[in-house]
């Protein structure tokens, strides 16, 4: 019975075949990534270089005592609200804009998970996650900074 011809060799294929990996090899180039998985080097370094900067951050505020509460605080000192405003749950447009605010900054400046502020709000994991992504809607648009400037 023939066997069937296999496509395998990717990793190999992506780079160009055997005459490219040898070059780079003599040339000391080092890939970074499987263009079939990520993408090219410059992007997964970028990736990995902001997800480093990302964790950082995170430690730092947590070493310093940085937690949900504080992040509050700066939501209602920002937005210029009452601290009740940002604890609400309300359909009012201040209180989820504040909400909204409150879960960017938890999830992806001080690193809690999505679950974790979800329970603390008295949310859904999904509704922090909408929350979130309209909070960073709302940093770019009114350039609010989780840090004093």
């Amino acid at each position: 019975m023939p066997r069937k011809a296999r496509k395998g060799g990717g990793l190999l294929r992506s780079i160009g075949g055997w005459a490219a990996l040898a070059a780079l090899r003599r040339g000391k180039d080092w890939v970074k990534s499987d263009e079939r998985i990520w993408g090219d080097s410059d992007f997964v370094t970028s990736v990995l270089r902001h997800a480093d900067e990302q964790m950082e951050n995170s430690y730092r505020l947590k070493s310093e005592g940085f937690g949900l509460d504080d992040v509050v605080k700066r939501v209602a000192h920002v937005m210029s609200l009452p601290l009740e405003i940002v604890w609400e749950k309300s359909r009012r447009p201040q209180a989820v804009q504040a909400r909204s605010l409150l879960c960017y900054w938890a999830t992806r400046e001080l690193g809690k998970s999505m679950t974790e502020t979800a329970n603390r709000l008295g949310l859904t994991q999904p509704a922090v996650s909408i929350a979130a992504r309209r909070g960073e809607e709302i940093v770019k648009l009114k350039g609010y900074s989780l840090f004093d400037k």
